[in-house]
């Protein structure tokens, strides 16, 4: 068997003392020491103000879709793993499919603009690869026809854009922390808003 991707673990002595440290705490849920320390480096080394730990990046989608209150269609890509799509979906929109840039495989913001309508209150795109989406034209087409922008960042991790963060882009960002991705928990995500009241 060849792996795709192998996933990589510290020594397992390091892992041991941390699960010594949960033992001796018994604290394992809801806002535990050690993930409150890594919510902070995290702020720190991705250069964001605000982000949230969940379960996976399925229920970052999720509740990004949630907590921006959209109805009718959201405009996205099917070049994304299916959480993407499946997020809407579940959260009772209806997905809008618009077709890829050959070069960076991130949404085609041309068709996007040519695929709003009177029910489109969101555009949800993925960072391909590393690639950042043209962020600036979705912002662009998103504040002209008053809509929101959702980023799943899932492959985006770290990826810096004119000197900032990807992930200060849009209304919400997501990250996924699976055991697949270059920056993983085991399993988990991130939810990334910009604006809190």
């Amino acid at each position: 068997m060849i792996n795709v991707t192998k996933t990589y673990l510290p020594p397992l002595e390091e892992y041991t003392a941390y699960l010594q440290g949960i033992w001796d705490r018994t604290w394992i849920t809801n806002y535990g020491p050690l993930v409150l320390e890594l919510e902070e480096k995290l702020k720190a080394h991705l250069g964001v103000k605000h982000l949230f730990f969940v379960a996976n990046g399925t229920i970052a989608l999720q509740i990004a879709i949630k907590a921006l209150e959209l109805k009718g269609e959201v405009i996205t890509t099917p070049f994304s793993y299916v959480a993407t799509t499946s997020s809407i979906v579940w959260e009772g929109c209806k997905p809008t499919f618009v077709d890829i840039q050959q070069d960076t495989l991130c949404l085609d913001p041309q068709l996007v603009e040519q695929a709003i309508t009177p029910r489109t209150s969101a555009i949800l795109a993925t960072h391909v690869y590393g690639n950042p989406c043209d962020v600036e034209a979705i912002e662009a087409i998103a504040q002209k026809h008053q809509l929101k922008v959702i980023y799943d960042a899932a492959h985006a991790f770290g990826v810096q854009y004119k000197g900032q963060s990807l992930l200060n882009f849009g209304d919400v960002s997501t990250l996924s922390f699976h055991a697949t991705k270059l920056f993983h928990t085991g399993e988990g995500g991130q939810l990334l808003p910009m604006m809190m009241s």
